[in-house]
């Protein structure tokens, strides 16, 4: 089932991106002493009691007229901006956490973000950071006046109360529900507006299942459609297109985004839909971005290839220049078709059934050690001076996606670098075509 989202929100500079760094375990939104450093929403993972959320790092909420008015009309639109997609995450999430500051007191804005929070009639706590003092901890209690119930006295910054804020938001999230069983494995179709998601799965599924339009957005909701396909069940989820991050409009269009980011959640392998007739965009990068971190599988189907003009060489130019962009993500496969002309459309399937295949396999631990020995014999691993990696041996973990785990004397001594020479081996010699390996280097008495 897909993972229930929690929203920060508050006003400029009140600590939100450094309660999410802090919430996910990692240092991914930036952090300054500068209202306004965050504009669009930063997602991330985490968990807690065993329960895994979504959060969503939202940028200071500023109206227009709090703006001086000497400052210029693009600081102005930036404040849109940002309130249009903060709005977009308060529409989305299960639950809202407001942050506020404990060393101000209420402000004119707090009140205004309240007021708005409490009309969304969604989960809201509160959260009064910046209290590493006791007095501060006992003026958090001012925020009462909010009307958003008993402040939780928190410093984002040094993680204390943390534990607390986690505890109410784990009370707060809505039980999930249970997703529809199906005997075979769920293929999401993602991509920007208007590249033909629909088209393809109605191509696909041989009817017009979703409605077909020129018009970027048609599809504001995920479609679950389970077909047969060769003797196997299969269930496609056609999701709304994912907006250019700040152009998401107001209205119910609005509402896609999340829902296409649970469709990714959902599903075991993911076709991204190119626009043949455009250059990669920074927007598909991200798609692939949040594909590879949630460790789908995935397939590039570079649609509307009929309108490109070829000669022999157009297909594999392509592919090299969509390598280098995806160069995160090597392993993804491209099939080029259209849509519209119903051509090369099950390649499209029949490669995201591949995946699936290749997420499912397992190596035996004997092939896997034979594998780590030629590999540290071909290239030894980076060393220093009186300290030498050496490892002892190897383990398939789990599948789906595939997780190895190597054991070492010295794990903390291996590089990138070699994580990535190791994965390129895995996949040389076993396939794992179209999936993200998980790959992790430990002790040699810590527990698998």
């Amino acid at each position: 089932m897909s993972k229930p989202i929690v929203a920060l929100v508050g006003r400029p500079n009140v600590g939100k991106s450094t309660l999410f760094n802090r919430l996910i375990g990692e240092r991914r939104a930036i952090v300054q002493n500068e209202p306004g450093t965050t504009r669009d929403r930063v997602y991330g993972s985490s968990d807690w009691n065993g329960v895994d959320f979504t959060i969503i790092d939202t940028g200071g909420l500023l109206e227009e007229t709090d703006i001086p008015a000497d400052e210029t009309e693009l600081r102005r639109l930036i404040a849109r901006q940002t309130r249009n997609q903060a709005a977009i995450a308060i529409s989305e999430a299960d639950v809202i956490v407001m942050l506020v500051d404990s060393r101000t007191g209420p402000t004119p804005q707090d009140i205004e973000i309240s007021e708005m929070l409490r009309r969304s009639n969604k989960p809201t706590l509160l959260a009064a950071n910046k209290a590493e003092r006791s007095d501060l901890r006992i003026g958090a209690y001012e925020f009462y006046d909010l009307g958003l119930g008993e402040p939780v006295a928190i410093s984002a910054y040094h993680g204390n109360g943390t534990g607390d804020l986690l505890d109410r938001i784990i009370e707060e999230l809505p039980e999930g529900e249970p997703e529809t069983e199906i005997d075979g494995p769920k293929i999401a179709i993602v991509g920007r507006p208007n590249v033909g998601k629909s088209r393809l799965l109605n191509a696909l599924l041989g009817q017009e299942r979703a409605i077909v339009s020129d018009e970027p957005g048609t599809t504001r909701d995920s479609l679950d459609t389970v077909i047969e396909w060769e003797g196997r069940q299969v269930m496609l989820i056609d999701t709304a297109g994912i907006r250019r991050r700040g152009r998401v409009e107001a209205g119910i269009e609005r509402f896609s985004v999340m829902r296409s980011m649970r469709a990714i959640d959902r599903a075991d392998v993911v076709l991204l839909v190119i626009d043949a007739t455009e250059d990669f965009t920074a927007q598909d990068l991200h798609i692939a971005g949040y594909v590879e971190e949630q460790k789908k599988g995935m397939v590039v189907v570079v649609n509307k290839w009929d309108l490109v003009d070829k000669d022999s060489k157009t297909m594999n130019e392509y592919r090299t220049r969509a390598q280098r962009q995806l160069d995160f993500m090597p392993y993804a496969p491209l099939t080029f078709i259209s849509a519209i002309r119903g051509q090369r459309v099950s390649q499209a399937l029949e490669a995201a059934l591949e995946v699936v295949e290749e997420r499912k396999k397992r190596v035996s631990t004997a092939a896997l050690n034979r594998l780590l020995k030629d590999a540290v014999a071909k290239h030894p691993p980076p060393s220093k001076p009186g300290k030498w990696v050496r490892f002892f041996y190897a383990t398939q973990a789990d599948v789906a996606p595939p997780t190895f785990i190597f054991f070492c004397n010295e794990p903390k001594m291996i590089h990138f670098s070699y994580r990535r020479y190791i994965e390129n081996e895995l996949r040389e010699s076993f396939g794992y075509t179209g999936t993200p390996l998980r790959i992790s280097f430990r002790g040699r008495h810590d527990t698998p």
